[in-house]
C-alpha cells in the first residue's frame, strides 16, 4: 500500500523529484527522503541559513522539515521555504547520519551551510555538528518563543499574569532588541516561582547569536516571519502529525506540496502569490475557480440577504479571502479555523456558529462563508433566519442598535470564561487540580445549592 500511494505520487509531478524510501516487512514506511526539483533550486539559492523542524506522529515517527531562513529570501506561501523532507528509521546517532548524508549527496550546496537553527529538545547536536563541521547550531528563535510558551501554560498562572507574560512576549519576538529581552528577562525573574525558572532557560533570553539574525526585521516583517513559521508548522502538524499512519500522512502533504504550485511562481518570479489555503476536506483549486466561487458567493448574497445584511457579510467575506483558513469535518459538524480561536459550524439550516458575529446577528459570519467557498457553494434562502430575508429590514444603524442584547452579552461573557477556566483545569497538574476544583465546588454551592443538586 505504501509503495503504491507513494509511486503514484511520483507519476503526478511534473517534475523530476528525489523519493527514496524503504518499507519494513511489515509494509509500513520505514525511512524516506523526499525533495522536488523546486525544492532543490530554492535551496540551490539560498542554502547559508538552514531551518530543521520535526513533527510527530501518533506511531512515534519523525518527520524532519528542512527550510530555508536567510534574511531576506523573499518566498511567499506557507511550505515554500520547505526544502527537504525526511523520515529516519530511528531518531538515533545511525539514522541521523544516514539521513543527513542522502540530503548532502543531492544537495551539493550543503557546504555552504553557514548556521543551522534547531529546537531546544534537539537531542543529536554531535551527529549534526559532525556531518556539518563548517555550520554553526543555534536555538531558533521560534522554537525558544513557542518552549516559553508551552512553559507558561504548564505553570498554571492567574489568567492576568498569564496574559501578561505571553503579550509581553508576543512583543519581545516582534521586537528583539538586547533590552526588550533583558526586560522580559527581569520580568520573568520576578513574577515566576524561583523553584520554575530553572526549567525556563531565562539565559537563552540573554544569548545575543539566538535573536542576532532578526535585528534587521522590522517589527512587522518580524510578524509575518513568526506568523508564517506557526502556519507552516500547523500544516505540517494537519498533514502529518494527526494520523496513526505514515503512508497517509506523507501522501497528504507532499500532495498538498504538488497541489499548491502557486509557490513555484512566487520562487521564478519574484513575485507574491495568492493566498494558499491549508489541507481541507475538498482538493486545493486554481486561482480562478476560487475567484468564481466567491463571486457567486458574493451574488447570492446580494440576491438574498437585506442590503445591510449582505454589507455585514461581505466584510466577512473579505476577511476569508485573505485570511489562510484550516477546515475539518466530523459526521455532524464542521471545525473552521481562520487563524484565530477555532469556531464550530453547524451548516444544516439555518447555519450557524459559535462565534461573536452570528450569535448576535445570526448572519453568516466567515467562518460559515469559509465552509461555503471551501464546498464551492452559495448561500441558500433556508440558512437565514426568518427576519433576514430582502425586504425585511431598513438601515445598518437599525440592525446594529436592535440586534444588541445585555442577555447575549452575558451569555457569551460566561461562555468564554468557561472555557478558558476548563482549559487551564485540563492542563494543570493533579495538585493543582484538586485545589482549583475545591474553590469551584465551594462557589458553586454558596450560589445554588449543596453538591446533590450541583454537577459540575
Amino acid at each position: 500500500m505504501a509503495l503504491t500511494m507513494l509511486n503514484e505520487l511520483l507519476i503526478e509531478d511534473p517534475s523530476p523529484s528525489l523519493l527514496l524510501y524503504q518499507v519494513s516487512k511489515t509494509a509500513q514506511l520505514d525511512t524516506l527522503n523526499y525533495q522536488s526539483c523546486f525544492m532543490q533550486g530554492v535551496f540551490a539559492h539560498f542554502p547559508e541559513v538552514l531551518f530543521i523542524h520535526r513533527t510527530y506522529n501518533p506511531r512515534g515517527k519523525v518527520l524532519y522539515t528542512f527550510l530555508v531562513d536567510r534574511p531576506r529570501v523573499q518566498l511567499e506561501g506557507h511550505l515554500a521555504r520547505a526544502v527537504y523532507f525526511a523520515i529516519p528509521a530511528k531518531e538515533d546517532a545511525e539514522g541521523l547520519a544516514q539521513m543527513f548524508q542522502v540530503f548532502k549527496k543531492f544537495n551539493p550546496a550543503w557546504e555552504r551551510v553557514c548556521t543551522i537553527l534547531v529546537d531546544p529538545h534537539f537531542l543529536p547536536l554531535p551527529t549534526l555538528a559532525m556531518e556539518f563541521p563548517a555550520a554553526e547550531v543555534l536555538l531558533s528563535a521560534f522554537h525558544v518563543c513557542k518552549f516559553l510558551q508551552g512553559k507558561f501554560y504548564q505553570l498554571s498562572l492567574e489568567q492576568p499574569m498569564e496574559r501578561a507574560l505571553l503579550t509581553s512576549l508576543q512583543n519581545t519576538m516582534c521586537s528583539a532588541t538586547a533590552g526588550n529581552l533583558r526586560k522580559l528577562y527581569t520580568l520573568l525573574s520576578t513574577y515566576i516561582p524561583p523553584a520554575e525558572l530553572p526549567e525556563l532557560h531565562l539565559h537563552w533570553l540573554l544569548n545575543d547569536r539566538i535573536w542576532l539574525a532578526h535585528r534587521w526585521r522590522s517589527r512587522a516583517e518580524s510578524s509575518r516571519y513568526f506568523q508564517g513559521l506557526e502556519v507552516t508548522t500547523r500544516v505540517l502538524s494537519q498533514s502529518f502529525g494527526t494520523t496513526p499512519s505514515v503512508e497517509k500522512g506523507v501522501t497528504a502533504l507532499l500532495r498538498y506540496m504538488q497541489q499548491n504550485s502557486g509557490d513555484k511562481a512566487s520562487f521564478s518570479l519574484g513575485l507574491s502569490s495568492p493566498n494558499h489555503h491549508a489541507p481541507s476536506d475538498v482538493s486545493p483549486e486554481s486561482p480562478k475557480v476560487e475567484q468564481l466561487v466567491e463571486a457567486h458567493i458574493q451574488h447570492s448574497l446580494n440576491a438574498i440577504c437585506t442590503g445591510p445584511a449582505a454589507q455585514l457579510c461581505l466584510g466577512e467575506l473579505a476577511v476569508v479571502q485573505k485570511s489562510m483558513h484550516l477546515i475539518g469535518s466530523s459526521s455532524e459538524k464542521v471545525n473552521i479555523q481562520i487563524l484565530e480561536d477555532t469556531h464550530r459550524v453547524q451548516p444544516q439550516p439555518p447555519a450557524s456558529c459559535s462565534c461573536y458575529f452570528n450569535q448576535a446577528f445570526h448572519l453568516p459570519c466567515r467562518h460559515i462563508l469559509a465552509m461555503l467557498s471551501a464546498r464551492r457553494q452559495v448561500l441558500q434562502p433556508d440558512m437565514l433566519p426568518a427576519q433576514w430575508p430582502a425586504g425585511c429590514a431598513t438601515s445598518l444603524d437599525d440592525i446594529l442598535g436592535s440586534k444588541w442584547s445585555e442577555t447575549l452579552e452575558k451569555h457569551l461573557a460566561v461562555a468564554l470564561l468557561t472555557e478558558e477556566v476548563g482549559q487551564l483545569l485540563q492542563h494543570c497538574s493533579q495538585e493543582e487540580f484538586e485545589r482549583r476544583y475545591s474553590t469551584l465546588r465551594e462557589l458553586a454551592d454558596s450560589w445554588i445549592g449543596p453538591y446533590e443538586q450541583v454537577q459540575l
